[in-house]
């Protein structure tokens, strides 16, 4: 890794032990496995204490009220909350993190702005387009520090790999390959929870339906919460497409998919999706859940294919190979930390934001464009064509 390069990644932290010893107080909201994932990242960082945690489904909520509590540097145990509004409307609160479903990520958002938090968000960033550029709108008029997480943004390995793109090493680029490979088809149906939940809070803005456990653990392949498994991880891949490759959001997308072959599930498993770039590239993303397991450090890959190189970026390695000697590479680089702390290094840059008031690597209008592929090749499959963005009217058109 060249020296700016690890000056990037390491910045936040450097920043953060040196930062001024006035606590930040986070609220979370979504007590979830990722919600308390990134919570901990919080945790790590100086000078900030979890004031409040809130959730609807109770295990949820006592699971990160204890953990919260054990890791606090005073011993004092979180606020609690069932409903996001009364954690805003605390005024010992000065940033939230937003890790629920995908379908309430949007209110969520816009009322973390009008009660004036500072907001990490996870990806991906909202459920529609529309969503996304009310969103965006909103963004421009607050002044909040506003990051989604997409940690790729802030990881060592990445920025390693944009400094290699940057440098020409790779030639003219003018396609990108990805694919992403797991399965959940051998997952049972999930048919009773572990405690109580409040199901009509939970399902907000979604349509009604009746209580289905699995709806809840699942959500991630239910339309009515998610943009499927397609969104859920291409949101990170073409994120980290276009920061490697400079790119906004794209003119078209063609996509297609076979069905759902898990029971209940109404969102495919199996998808591939080409967007086609003003920046004049084409990416293409497949994704395959009905595949063997992999190690998480091997179950996704990028391949630039330049004319004078190809550059391979997975999840903690990365490796360039020259024109015509695709064997051995010329240049290779591999993660000290792992992938999980490409998550510390973007909560410390969300942080160290906070404190500076500069803007974070992962603003929403960078959110909303990763998000608007996914949710244009959803549209290419719903309505069996290509899918255009008029950036000028900001609207997706068919």
């Amino acid at each position: 890794m060249n020296r700016r390069t690890f000056l990037a990644a390491g910045a936040g932290l450097t920043v953060l032990t040196a930062a001024p010893s006035n606590t930040i107080r986070l609220g979370v909201i979504g007590c979830g496995g990722r919600g308390r994932f990134v919570m901990s990242a919080f945790q790590r960082m100086p000078a900030l204490e979890v004031n409040a945690v809130c959730d609807v489904y109770e295990p949820n909520l006592e699971n990160a009220r204890s953990a919260a509590s054990k890791a606090q540097r005073e011993g004092k145990p979180p606020r609690v909350y069932r409903h996001y509004k009364e954690l805003l409307s605390d005024k010992d609160i000065d940033a939230v993190l937003i890790a629920t479903p995908e379908h309430w990520h949007a209110q969520m958002v816009l009322d973390a702005i009008q009660a004036e938090k500072d907001i990490y968000v996870e990806k991906p960033l909202c459920h529609t387009p529309e969503e996304g550029i009310a969103l965006v709108k909103a963004e421009r008029a607050a002044k909040q520090i506003i990051q989604v997480g997409m940690q790729r943004r802030s990881y060592d390995l990445y920025l390693q790999a944009r400094e290699i793109v940057a440098s020409g090493a790779l030639g003219t680029v003018r396609m990108v390959r990805s694919w992403w490979l797991n399965t959940y088809l051998d997952q049972p149906v999930v048919t009773k929870l572990d405690g109580k939940l409040d199901w009509e809070q939970w399902q907000g803005p979604a349509p009604h339906r009746e209580f289905s456990a699995d709806r809840f653990r699942n959500w991630r392949y239910y339309s009515d919460y998610s943009g499927g498994i397609l969104a859920d991880q291409g949101a990170h891949v073409f994120d980290g497409i276009h920061m490697l490759m400079g790119a906004g959001a794209p003119f078209a997308v063609t996509a297609a998919a076979g069905k759902p072959h898990r029971p209940l599930f109404d969102m495919p498993e199996s998808v591939t999706a080409t967007a086609w770039y003003p920046e004049d590239f084409l990416a293409t993303f497949s994704i395959n859940y009905a595949a063997m397991k992999y190690p998480p450090a091997r179950d996704q890959l990028n391949q630039l294919d330049g004319d004078k190189g190809r550059l391979d970026v997975g999840r903690e390695d990365l490796q360039m190979f020259a024109a015509g000697a695709s064997a051995e590479p010329a240049k290779s680089y591999r993660t000290a930390r792992g992938f999980a702390y490409a998550t510390d290094l973007h909560v410390a840059n969300f942080v160290q934001c906070v404190r500076t008031r500069q803007r974070p690597t992962a603003p929403m209008a960078l959110g909303f464009q990763s998000a608007l592929v996914v949710q244009m090749a959803n549209l290419s499959i719903k309505h069996g064509r290509r899918v255009a963005w008029n950036a000028t009217a900001q609207k997706v058109e068919m």
